[in-house]
């Protein structure tokens, strides 16, 4: 206990996903008293501080102010030993996170300061301490399958994608992913099968995700009872975290995802019908025990991550009863041992790889970013027309840009400050192209928020004399504009971004990044606002006002309004112009084409050239609506963000009337493609000039009312 009151002080520092757990389990206890969370993210320590209690601090030596008894380290590891012998100087008992550190000589300096301190150093090794995997070795102990013979854990898992900033360790280490979730699986292996030898390792790069480099992994290793096998994969489907221990007289089967365990023993009689019996049994369980276990989980009975929290809890009481950590610092440095030798190879292959993406580059005429994608690969192939030499930044190889000489390759992510920097440098014109177009948050945060500020930076730091940066028709206001008043530039932007989705959210961000650098910094850019681009390779790209819900494509009121849209190569000619015009600089430019085609022609001709791959639904507005009226409520109830809100709905309705005068007199824009053409070439037949064509192949595309 602490010097002047009566429950022990505790202070977490690190405020992520596993904070969560540890904190829910110290506030369970009632001689126990949280006093800070520290964490360089201001707001996600401050979040957890008015859940849990304590102060929120950003500077973990600001909590030798506070005289902790206790110090939980959750931080990533490579900063486990500077912040553990910092708490440790303090007086404070120390409880790490897996693994203890990033090399054997840290986790053999944290013991040492430990026993110099006269302090308890505990590691969190949360998977012996499981429900059901301690069932499985109370099982072995009880020798209730016999001699263990060999012991499997097969694991799959997936990381929260890369946000930008600073490259963390899952992106720059090889080894991460077996540092990470390996050390669980050899220190459960050694607990089945005791000391063990040096691991056979093997690893492989699917190639799946270009910022988790090594993601398939596997592993032998003999201990003193038997073989223990480890499979690690950041691909396989569906989801696994599985112990299997076999021995001479049955087998155990545990179960981590389900919370079950099944041990099935070696029955009398036929071989055959032992088989069989054991099946039924197996399967007879598993019907009980899992629909039991989905309801202890929903009523709170059965917390997420059981053993993370056990954990937490078991040192309190080691440190309040003056007893040895649940698993000290030795037991953790036996399992550094083993893995510090099978990570070498890894973290080396990758470190090269990362230090050839930063090899010397020529000058380059142009930095094309999103090169990979439909708009960006246009506007290389323009650019190479034109005998420009062409700098590409992707986020993996294409093998087209690299049989070219005149294209040189940048491999790296936008939202790596580094990698942008390197790819800015040394350019005359930079057209940033890239964003991300889907998935969670965290992409789009990487890949359009810190890509734009990655950009906006790097070119001020290299003078670039001119960007052209490709924001986005969703950054205005479609909910709330009337449809009779011209689009022009200035037109209201949306107001509530954050009800349109991530999308619309990161590109009015990222907009306003590059209009700010214009005000404040006098960079030389031009912002270009393309509508619907469409062209050859984009006939399955929904078009405004459609869904794409579970491979259908939704239309969600009247079909007879217009599109913005507008030629792949006449964005192309609009951002070239935006290059080489000075009467551009620092102005906003709508990109769209003045000629009129409705919903119901383009989805006519879309379903003319998919066929009957295409399968398309139309649904009047106010149906919609109560869908998303609905939906909002369930998310109300469970507490949760909905893809689907009435605001969404109203906001699906495609912009029209636009007054194109300052992209036709600045910068002297004109589609030389057009609509007309396009959608012959894209279509195969012509729609606007023939409305009878369309008509005649509408298919299920009926009005109404919106």
């Amino acid at each position: 206990m602490s010097a002047g009151g009566n429950k022990l002080r505790v202070a977490v520092i690190g405020a992520g996903y596993v904070a969560s757990h540890h904190l829910a389990a110290l506030a369970a206890l009632d001689f126990v008293e949280i006093i800070a969370i520290c964490d360089t993210n201001a707001d996600a320590a401050q979040a957890l501080a008015k859940r849990h209690g304590g102060q929120a601090l950003r500077d973990a030596g600001a909590l030798a102010a506070l005289q902790p008894d206790i110090v939980h380290v959750l931080t990533p590891p490579a900063s486990h030993a500077r912040l553990a012998m910092l708490a440790l100087e303090m007086g404070a008992h120390v409880l790490v996170e897996k693994p203890m550190a990033d090399s054997v000589a840290e986790c053999e300096a944290m013991i040492a300061k430990a026993r110099e301190c006269g302090r308890l150093l505990g590691v969190n090794h949360s998977d012996l301490l499981d429900p059901v995997v301690q069932q499985a070795l109370q099982a072995v102990r009880d020798g209730r399958i016999g001699d263990v013979v060999s012991a499997d854990i097969i694991r799959n898992s997936e990381y929260p994608p890369y946000a930008g900033g600073l490259l963390p360790a899952s992106v720059t280490q090889g080894s991460y992913p077996f540092r990470d979730l390996g050390v669980h699986g050899l220190y459960t292996l050694e607990a089945l099968l005791g000391a063990l030898a040096p691991p056979q390792v093997t690893f492989q790069s699917s190639g799946r995700d270009p910022n988790l480099h090594f993601d398939e992994w596997q592993a032998v290793v003999a201990g003193e009872r038997g073989i223990g096998r480890l499979l690690l994969s950041w691909n396989a489907r569906p989801m696994e975290n599985r112990l299997i221990v076999r021995g001479t007289r049955g087998l155990i089967e545990a179960d981590r995802f389900l919370q079950t365990c099944r041990i099935r023993r070696a029955l009398p009689g036929p071989k055959f019908v032992g088989i069989v019996v054991g099946a039924m049994l197996d399967a007879a369980t598993t019907l009980a025990k899992v629909p039991w276990n989905v309801m202890r989980f929903a009523t709170g009975r059965l917390k997420p991550s059981p053993g993370i929290r056990s954990g937490a809890a078991a040192f309190a009481h080691a440190v309040q009863r003056g007893e040895p950590a649940p698993f000290g610092g030795e037991a953790a440095l036996r399992i550094a041992q083993l893995l510090e030798p099978a990570c070498a190879e890894p973290d080396r292959l990758r470190r090269d790889q990362l230090s050839a993406r930063l090899q010397p580059l020529e000058p380059a005429d142009a930095l094309v970013t999103g090169a990979a994608g439909f708009l960006g690969r246009a506007l290389v192939t323009a650019l190479r027309a034109r005998g420009e030499r062409v700098r590409v930044l992707v986020r993996r190889p294409v093998a087209a840009f690299a049989a070219d000489p005149g294209v040189q390759m940048v491999v790296g992510d936008l939202g790596d400050p580094g990698i942008v920097g390197h790819a800015v440098a040394g350019v005359a014109t930079v057209f940033h192209v890239g964003a991300a177009m889907r998935g969670g948050p965290r992409e789009f945060e990487a890949g359009t928020v810190w890509g734009t500020r990655n950009i906006v930076d790097a070119c001020l730091q290299h003078a670039t004399p001119r960007l052209v940066h490709v924001s986005s028709l969703s950054v205005l206001d479609h909910a709330g504009r009337r449809p009779s008043s011209p689009v022009t530039e200035a037109s209201t932007l949306e107001p509530y971004p954050e009800r349109r989705g991530a999308y619309t959210q990161t590109k009015g961000i990222a907009e306003a990044c590059v209009r700010d650098a214009i005000a404040r910094n006098a960079l030389p850019a031009v912002i270009l606002r393309p509508g619907q681009i469409f062209g050859p390779g984009a006939e399955r790209s929904t078009p405004n006002g459609t869904l794409s819900i579970a491979g259908c494509w939704i239309a969600v009121g009247s079909i007879s309004r217009t599109l913005p849209l507008v030629h792949v190569d006449d964005v192309v000619e609009a951002m070239l112009l935006a290059a080489g015009s000075d009467a551009a600089v620092g102005k906003v430019f709508n990109i769209v084409d003045p000629q009129s085609v409705t919903q119901k022609q383009y989805l006519a001709a879309c379903r003319r050239k998919l066929g009957d791959g295409l399968r398309l639904l139309h649904v009047p507005t106010w149906s919609f609506m109560l869908l998303a009226t609905a939906v909002e409520l369930l998310g109300a109830v469970l507490g949760r963000p909905v893809p689907l809100t009435r605001y969404r709905v109203r906001s699906l309705r495609p912009l029209e009337n636009f007054d194109l005068t300052a992209a036709q007199t600045v910068l002297g824009w004109q589609p030389r493609v057009g609509v007309e053409r396009g959608m012959a070439a894209t279509f195969g037949f012509e729609t606007t000039e023939h409305p009878s064509l369309v008509e005649g192949h509408t298919g299920d595309i009926r009005e109404a009312d919106a």
